[in-house]
Parts: C-alpha cells; sequence; structure tokens
C-alpha cells in the first residue's frame, strides 16, 4: 500500500509535535516512553520522523500526543491551515 502525502509531506503537525516536545524539555526517547505509557508504541526514531512530517500519523496517536503535552487538539494543529495557500 502506497503512502499518501500532500506535497511531500505525511502529516502536518510534526513541526507542533517537535515544539511541544521541546517546550516540555523531553528528548524523542522520553516522550517515546511517555507515549508508551498510555499503549501507544512509537519509537524515539519514528518521532524524529514524525517532527520531518515523513511520517504518517493515526487518529488514537494523534490524541496520545495532545494528552502527553497537555494540550488541545486545537493548539496541535495550530498554524496548519494555511497548506492549502
Amino acid at each position: 500500500m502506497r503512502v499518501k502525502k500532500f506535497n511531500g509531506k505525511s502529516n502536518v503537525i510534526g513541526k507542533n509535535i517537535k515544539k511541544y516536545r521541546e517546550l516540555r524539555h523531553l528528548t524523542q526517547r522520553e516522550l517515546s516512553n511517555k507515549l508508551a505509557l498510555l499503549g501507544i508504541d512509537i519509537y524515539h526514531s519514528d518521532i524524529s520522523q514524525i517532527e520531518n512530517q515523513k511520517l504518517l500519523l493515526k487518529d488514537f496517536e494523534i490524541i496520545a500526543f495532545c494528552k502527553v503535552f497537555n494540550v488541545s487538539y486545537e493548539q496541535l494543529f495550530e498554524d496548519t491551515d494555511n497548506i492549502f495557500d
């Protein structure tokens, strides 16, 4: 199965995930461990790919990121509405 991309990117929130990870002073490995506590298995190497917008995210993974960062869905998607400009 081929992964769909838009403008060469697999997700629009990777930059925000990196922003919130860095604001909380988490390494990619620490973030991976916190997600694992919620039952979400994302390796730290996958987080790098997510942050670089090269890996597709599932809806339940997005919800887990919101929970770990203690941010709303809207906050995680902030500044993403300009992808069609």
